[in-house]
């Protein structure tokens, strides 16, 4: 088996951590490294998050601190009340060994993806600084970037304001960068993760898996189920960022449109809509394929092997 190498680019963040686990042990995904984001909470903490996955997992990926701002907006959002102070409430881990990498996440992801040979795919499941910086910082990478898939936007309705998904509001700037790279992007948006509640059922079908990688789940999600209900009322957390890679793994997991997508940067009402073309009407060139709709049966039996794959 040919397998996906990717870099994954995340604020961890509770769907984020269990993104991460998803990916390092599944045989159709060569996880390369972990570039880390300020997003649902601050860098720093994001960032010992990533390495407080990466070591209970007991995962020998590298960890690369990455960008603490926003291209241009002065502020940086956080998603406090979502995550909790730490960024990835819910867990108690050991004493933190394990060490970031000394280079920046932008320059890792220049350095790696020119070294390549254009087969390397580009997972953002957090805001997407880091990527349109190396962007900016070396414009050759663009073409050697096999896909990029990223959990943000939406067609339909937002979650931060009625027309903004929180990764892309937190820097729509980024967003447009890369939506006007010319390269195709998969989006995986706010329209297809509602979808796949994490209900009581769920948890206690998990729950059976008392390995590391099955007491982690349930650690996480008993504190993102708690908060998202108390925030948007659900029965149970959207868990967004794992259809990123549940996709890689098993394309048929979505179903997408492919459409012309752009990031509102302009309007007051709307910053960091995505405006995705469902209808053609603007007859522009596709950019995107964007999910709209999921198989959760098999979305969950995705997570469930994922699980598994730990002792």
């Amino acid at each position: 088996m040919n397998k996906t190498k990717i870099i994954l680019d995340c604020d961890p963040g509770h769907d984020d951590a269990i993104a991460i686990m998803l990916a390092a042990k599944n045989p159709a995904i060569d996880l390369l490294g972990i570039t880390v984001v300020a997003g649902n909470q601050t860098l720093e903490k994001t960032t010992v998050n990533a390495l407080n996955v990466c070591q209970y997992l007991g995962l020998d990926v590298p960890v690369y601190k990455g960008c603490g701002q926003p291209m241009i907006r002065e502020n940086q959002l956080i998603a406090a009340d979502i995550h909790g102070e730490s960024g990835l409430d819910g867990p108690v881990f050991a004493p933190l060994t394990k060490q970031m990498e000394s280079k920046h996440a932008v320059l890792y992801m220049v350095d790696t993806l020119l070294a390549s040979d254009g087969d390397i795919t580009v997972v953002t499941t957090g805001p997407m600084t880091n990527l349109a910086m190396a962007m900016r910082l070396c414009p050759d990478i663009v073409p050697k970037i096999k896909e990029i898939v990223l959990m943000g936007g939406s067609y339909q309705l937002g979650n931060m304001t009625p027309a903004a998904e929180f990764n892309i509001l937190v820097d729509a700037d980024a967003a447009h960068v890369a939506f006007t790279s010319g390269r195709m992007l998969t989006m995986v948006g706010l329209d297809v993760t509602r979808k796949v509640l994490c209900l009581p059922s769920v948890m206690e079908r998990m729950e059976k898996h008392q390995n590391s990688a099955g007491k982690l789940f349930v650690d996480l999600m008993r504190f993102f189920n708690m908060t998202q209900k108390e925030v948007f009322g659900w029965a149970g957390g959207p868990l967004h960022d794992p259809v990123t890679i549940a996709y890689l793994i098993d394309p048929t997991v979505l179903t997408t449109k492919t459409c012309f997508t752009q990031i509102d940067i302009r309007s007051e009402q709307s910053y960091g809509r995505t405006n995705c073309d469902i209808f053609n009407i603007f007859k522009k060139t596709p950019n995107s394929h964007v999910a709209v709709d999921i198989d959760v049966a098999k979305f969950w039996n995705i997570i469930e092997t994922g699980i598994l794959a730990y002792r």
